[in-house]
């Protein structure tokens, strides 16, 4: 899974020649974008550094699109999904760990590229979009314990009312531990009570401001 450029080196790239791609930074800077395959130092004096196709692409793809690929992606659609809860196998892997974690990088990073001022501790609108999506991936990231088929565990579920998911999980403590983290990530939540059923489960809604 690919990390997207930083804030900082998307200003970079949107800064350098519109015409011959020259850019202009610390030699830190130009270094990171060369490891990146977004740069390369022309090999004849003053070798100055220029972006190569990649950083072109990067320049002309608005930035909800050039994080894409670090964030989470539909279940059918072969490549990383946040667990909901319910899936019929859980893969507790090393891999999967480091996968979850550069997923919730990735989004830290869309929240910086696209919340006014940068802010990270506040949902972005492709978690307002995905709102299923983004809340789970939250509770994985946190190392919460999705539910297995039937089993325990937490279950995130779409709610009638807009912008908001119910967060299941039988174990009360378990359940307050869910509406925490999702707090800490930015999340208004409410603790709620099933009429018929007496279950108590979390209503959450991404927090705007």
């Amino acid at each position: 899974m690919t990390r997207p450029p930083t804030a900082a080196q998307r200003r970079l790239i949107e800064a350098a020649d519109p015409v011959t791609g020259r850019l202009r930074a610390t030699d830190a800077q130009l270094a990171a974008l060369v490891k990146r395959g977004l740069a390369f130092r022309h090999p004849r004096p003053p070798h100055d550094h220029f972006l190569t196709p990649a950083g072109h692409r990067i320049r002309e793809t608005p930035a909800e699109e050039a994080v894409a690929a670090a964030v989470p992606a539909p279940a059918d659609s072969g490549v990383f999904a946040a667990r909901v809860g319910g899936e019929q196998t859980a893969d507790a892997s090393p891999a999967r760990t480091r996968e979850v974690h550069s997923a919730w990088q990735g989004l830290l990073e869309l929240r910086r590229m696209t919340n006014p001022g940068g802010a990270t501790d506040r949902p972005c609108g492709w978690e307002r979009a995905h709102l299923v999506r983004a809340a789970a991936l939250a509770l994985e990231a946190a190392g919460h314990r999705p539910a297995t088929g039937e089993g325990d565990g937490y279950r995130v579920r779409a709610t009638p009312q807009p912008e908001a998911v119910a967060v299941h999980e039988p174990d009360p403590t378990a359940l307050r531990a869910c509406a925490a983290t999702l707090e800490q990530a930015g999340w208004q939540v409410s603790e709620h009570t099933q009429p018929r059923t007496r279950e108590r489960y979390v209503l959450a809604s991404p927090r705007r401001i």
